[in-house]
């Protein structure tokens, strides 16, 4: 005779993690303005979800990266070199267009430094400088101390070495890499408390002030998303393939961003971007390889997330920003993105590493980890519809543009 379960238990196993963030952050606005001591008394909470990010954190961002380089495929006759061009174009874009926003429209948020000494770069040169010591960094040490850059410059290296490696070898990587990837999913499935925990302790603390600063830095995030999406990827595919773009855009928006939307996993999405590729007469030698790098790697909305949290958490503590050191920052946060996790939330974990651009510490840049996952209902959304749509669209647009151009070459007459 089998137990039955308990109806609580059941209960959140049928309801979906997005509807417990949101039940969790409206559980903590209530109990911040109705009763202030106790909402102080649940802030262990948060501070729980804050530790279990900052430990798991270093260990994702080496090992995605080092088995995504180690397990890399070679020599692949899919002609991918202009799908991949757009890819980057496209992230860099995104990167740069909110960094402008967050100039244009500066967000403040509610962090506590616990003390901590910040050290603001004085210009690019202190910058790169201090850039250059993170990347060689002993990496024990980087991953003991969160050195976001020192991890990355580790996993890269060891990915490219590993790439020679036996096929029993790299088999372990990737079952490792689905390891720790399985914990990060376990971790943010404590989301719905932490968030209970931080937004209480927060606005108990600050006040409703601090929800509207999370509504401003939400709308700037939405927004810097919606114009790279209506505005941007039209000019980049019309650059393209030299027509109206707008049909095709909408087209890749409705059939795979309103799924991605909801599905919040570009991972998840594949299926649907493979199925519209079919539908719109693509390749099938060309977008079976691209879609599935593109949810690896064309992440232009998290590029934009990392950008936005990052000059939030700047402009919060009063750090000052040059044009060089903006220009750094959407390299910086192109290139974080592509190795941006596939599970949701991905692309949070990676801020630290823009932040230590900054000489933020990485216990303030945890606690703008987490104001992302307060907003992450739209945010993340938002974020996965715009990456997984921009699969499509800039693979469509590359096709496209290569059968336009074959059509026009004559063809030898025997």
């Amino acid at each position: 005779m089998t137990a039955s379960r308990h109806p609580l238990i059941h209960l959140l196993d049928r309801t979906s993690l997005v509807v417990q963030i949101l039940i969790g952050l409206i559980a903590g606005v209530l109990l911040a303005q109705f009763l202030p001591q106790a909402a102080l008394s649940v802030s262990f909470l948060g501070g729980v979800f804050v530790s279990a990010l900052k430990a798991v954190a270093p260990v994702l961002v080496f090992v995605l990266v080092t088995a995504s380089i180690a397990n890399h495929q070679r020599d692949q006759q899919t002609q991918m070199r202009p799908i991949l061009v757009l890819y980057l174009l496209g992230t860099f874009s995104a990167a740069l267009i909110a960094v402008i926003a967050s100039f244009a429209f500066p967000s403040s948020l509610a962090l506590v430094s616990n003390g901590a000494e910040l050290s603001p770069p004085g210009g690019i040169g202190e910058v790169l400088k201090t850039l250059l010591l993170n990347v060689v960094d002993n990496p024990i040490n980087a991953l003991l101390r969160g050195n976001f850059i020192g991890i990355l410059a580790w996993a890269i290296g060891l990915g490219l070495a590993l790439r020679h490696a036996s096929p029993a070898s790299k088999q372990l990587l990737a079952d490792l890499s689905a390891g720790v990837t399985s914990i990060v999913k376990l971790v943010i499935r404590l989301a719905p408390l932490g968030i209970f925990g931080l937004v209480a302790a927060t606005l108990a603390e600050s006040g409703m002030g601090a929800l509207l600063d999370y509504l401003h830095l939400l709308l700037v995030l939405v927004g810097c998303m919606l114009f790279v999406a209506l505005v941007v990827n039209p000019l980049i595919v019309f650059g393209k393939i030299r027509r109206n773009p707008y049909p095709l855009v909408l087209t890749c928006l409705r059939e795979s961003g309103l799924t991605a939307f909801f599905t919040r996993s570009s991972a998840a999405n594949i299926p649907v971007n493979l199925q519209l590729c079919q539908r719109l007469g693509l390749q099938q030698e060309t977008y079976s390889v691209s879609i599935p790098l593109g949810a690896t790697i064309n992440m232009a909305g998290a590029a934009i997330t990392i950008s936005v949290l990052t000059l939030a958490a700047v402009h919060t503590l009063g750090i000052a920003v040059d044009l060089p050191t903006a220009l750094l920052l959407s390299l910086l946060a192109s290139i974080s993105a592509c190795g941006a996790s596939g599970v949701a939330g991905g692309s949070l974990l990676l801020i630290p590493l823009a932040c230590s651009l900054f000489g933020i510490p990485n216990e303030v840049a945890m606690q703008v980890v987490a104001v992302g996952f307060i907003i992450g209902i739209i945010q993340d959304s938002a974020e996965t519809a715009l990456n997984s749509s921009t699969d499509v669209l800039f693979t469509a647009a590359a096709c496209l543009a290569r059968d336009e151009a074959a059509a026009t070459v004559p063809v030898p007459q025997p």
